[in-house]
């Protein structure tokens, strides 16, 4: 069970990146790839308001959640929305995670920072595991934040217009939703939540600029593992992508954990091209 809980919180992380891939795909159809980038910032700030500035928890966890939504607003300004169509927004938003991630390294270096984490430091026995209390923090964050937003895409208006862009943008359009005003308000959600992120998985990860890269490979990963547009599919992709490096890892070596991924993200698309709770989405014209 020791092994199944360092998997799932690993997926956990992974996943946590893939739901913020897909609150900005359903919003506005076009893909951030700064959104690993950005949480890998909130690490660094959490460590800074930990560390360097010796901020209560709470504080730093609205400081962590305040600047990356503002790195996030500049972002969707100066790389998305200039932007016309979303195949170069690709590539401006990748330039501009590239950006963070030499920003991060100029201010804080190229070494790990351990963010401390506001819980216990000991492991904890559960069913026969053990499991550190953040990363049963982790597990539950991204179960309940996917929990949280299928009930809101389903009960709230704005929730609602989400999901008539996501469906059929065109028709939204024509019935009254702000594109441009949902696009903005996606890049804001996802940069106020890759803050709350950075803070929670600073202490498993900890704070270092290659974060980013790795963070953004394996949770898009996830994402083509449980379907574009499926939160609930981010979920389980992400779980799978970690349980299967964990397990990889531990039986059949470390250098086949990326390997053993790879294999299962094309075993999965030869089943299911869509990904596992992806939908074809047809449109009659």
């Amino acid at each position: 069970m020791t092994l199944v809980y360092a998997g799932l919180s690993l997926g956990a992380v992974y996943a946590l990146v893939a739901i913020g891939y897909n609150i900005v795909y359903v919003a506005s159809r076009s893909f951030n790839f700064a959104q690993a980038q950005l949480m890998m910032i909130g690490a660094f700030v959490a460590y800074a308001g930990h560390v360097t500035f010796g901020l209560p928890a709470p504080a730093v966890i609205l400081l962590t959640m305040a600047v990356v939504m503002l790195i996030a607003a500049v972002l969707e300004r100066v790389a998305v929305r200039p932007v016309a169509d979303h195949q170069t927004q690709l590539i401006t938003t990748l330039g501009f995670g590239t950006v963070l991630t030499g920003l991060a390294q100029l201010i804080w270096g190229t070494q790990p920072l351990e963010v401390p984490f506001i819980g216990s430091k000991e492991a904890i026995t559960l069913a026969g595991g053990r499991v550190y209390t953040f990363e049963l923090g982790l597990i539950a964050m991204a179960v309940l934040l996917v929990v949280g937003i299928h009930l809101y895409t389903r009960r709230r208006l704005n929730g609602l217009a989400v999901v008539a862009m996501s469906q059929d943008a065109e028709a939204a359009v024509l019935r009254g939703v702000n594109v441009r005003t949902l696009a903005f308000a996606a890049f804001a959600v996802t940069g106020l939540l890759a803050g709350l992120m950075g803070f929670f998985i600073g202490p498993k990860t900890f704070a270092v600029a290659t974060l980013g890269s790795a963070l953004a490979l394996k949770g898009f990963v996830a994402l083509a593992i449980g379907g574009f547009g499926s939160f609930y599919g981010g979920l389980a992709g992400g779980f799978t992508v970690g349980l299967v490096e964990e397990h990889a890892a531990r039986y059949l070596g470390s250098e086949f954990s990326n390997l053993s991924v790879f294999a299962i993200l094309l075993l999965v698309l030869m089943i299911r091209p869509t990904g596992l709770f992806g939908k074809v989405q047809e449109r009659v014209v």
